[in-house]
């Protein structure tokens, strides 16, 4: 399968639906656009900052025959709107789940999941210093993590992990077609001195880590910005 819109299908595709659903009385997404909107700028600059710094390094690229040709800097424009579309799909996800599911059945846990992962994270990302996709993704992630559970303390994470597991089914798909699962070459490729090697399927494990940390950086801050203005008006 090879086609120059196929990456720009997959944002799409992935964007549509929940923007659709975002209407449904039930879960009124789209009142809170103001507070994800200011989310997920900030996130979008700070990941194509990144993006633009590891493609020009070589880390990772894009096959010129499954994108557009519409470029920015040294990304196609497919890889621009992914840090739309799938943050988006993706909290909203979190944002559906909140309203139809009443307990919050990690919370008890959700130390423990983040206390692991962090320390998890932190051996994994020191010793492989000098895979740069494996040490930026899993050293940010783990600072990440360790400053909410430390500083900030949110309630929100277990429902966050929750949202994160049901996540996996679609982010599965999407990073699969993108690393190359069901076409003739990947549309993402990776230099693998920069990573550990290791795929779940196509997708190499830092994958999901990134993933992660983008969608959690669009949920903190859009829940520290509804946080803040709520005791506002109190």
């Amino acid at each position: 399968m090879t086609s120059r819109y196929l990456y720009l299908v997959i944002d799409l595709f992935s964007f549509v639906l929940p923007l659709l659903a975002s209407f449904h009385k039930k879960a009124p997404f789209y009142k809170h656009w103001k507070y994800f909107g200011i989310a997920l700028a900030i996130t979008a600059i700070v990941f194509i900052a990144w993006d633009e710094l590891f493609t020009r390094f070589g880390i990772w690229g894009f096959r010129s025959q499954y994108v557009s040709g519409i470029s920015l800097g040294s990304l196609p424009l497919e890889e621009i709107l992914f840090f739309v579309c799938i943050p988006y799909a993706s909290v909203f996800t979190y944002f559906v789940l909140n309203h139809t599911i009443e307990k919050d059945i990690l919370f008890p846990h959700q130390e423990l999941i983040s206390s692991l992962l962090i320390i998890t994270l932190l051996i994994s990302g020191i010793y492989n210093v000098d895979k740069l996709y494996t040490s930026v993704t899993f050293l940010s992630l783990a600072l990440f993590l360790a400053y909410q559970m430390l500083k900030l303390r949110p309630r929100y994470m277990g429902r966050f992990y929750l949202a994160f597991g049901v996540l996996l089914v679609p982010l599965f798909i999407v990073n699969g077609l993108l690393t190359g699962s069901f076409i003739d070459e990947e549309v993402v490729w990776y230099d693998d001195h920069h990573t550990l090697g290791i795929r779940i399927g196509t997708i190499p494990i830092e994958d999901f880590f990134y993933g992660m940390l983008l969608i959690l950086s669009n949920v903190a801050i859009m829940e520290w910005l509804e946080e803040r203005a709520y005791y506002k008006k109190k």
